[in-house]
């Protein structure tokens, strides 16, 4: 399965002396995960950076347009690892273990954003556009799934579309109670992962 590149990003505007959009994409997301989009207004965002709402309004021309840069910052990480993944020689068993690491580093390296794609419910276009990226991103995964089966690496009596929901619903987990910072680095978290999900599923010898 060919997995399609990100949607071409539109330009971004100019910021006045002091703002830049990064900076107004941090805060947004943050009140977006405290509060819900729905709960946060534009006079919520100028409140809390201290400016006004124009100045908002020039960096991006509307509050979905922030929620849009938001999930796509998370989604754009993510379809990044499963090109690299795609293009992998190997077993599939290996590029499924390497995309479950990949999607560990997404998640802890974009944190928030990640928390906000996983918690739109498709309420408007932006986030159904995000949620079909979604869908695209876990067929590519059970895909995976399929040809590890096929090759006899994984055992075949659970359908894969499962498979793969259960292994990134562990991952996706982290979002609840990972903190950067606290214990647990990057690469021992996808270790973690990986023994729990792939010692549980992959075939034994003797059986």
């Amino acid at each position: 399965m060919a997995v399609a590149p990100p949607p071409p990003s539109r330009p971004i505007r100019r910021g006045r002396p002091g703002y830049d959009l990064e900076s107004l994409l941090n805060v947004a997301v943050k009140l977006f995960n405290e509060r819900g989009y729905d709960g946060t207004s534009m006079e919520d965002l100028s409140r809390k950076l201290g400016i006004t709402k124009s100045a908002i309004y020039h960096h991006v021309p509307s509050k979905q347009e922030l929620l849009r840069l938001a999930v796509d910052r998370a989604l754009d990480g993510l379809f990044e690892v499963a090109q690299e993944v795609e293009a992998m020689p190997g077993p599939a068993v290996e590029r499924l273990e390497a995309l479950v690491r990949g999607s560990v580093a997404v998640l802890t390296d974009r944190l928030p954003f990640v928390t906000l794609l996983l918690r739109v419910h498709g309420n408007t276009k932006v986030e159904r556009d995000a949620l079909a990226r979604r869908r695209e991103f876990d067929r590519f995964a059970a895909d995976l799934v399929k040809q590890a089966e096929a090759e006899g690496d994984l055992r075949p009596d659970i359908e894969p579309a499962t498979t793969a929901r259960l292994l990134f619903g562990l991952v996706n987990s982290l979002i609840e109670w990972y903190r950067p910072g606290r214990g647990t680095d990057t690469a021992a978290l996808a270790d973690a992962v990986c023994k729990i999900t792939f010692d549980g599923l992959r075939v034994r010898p003797d059986q």
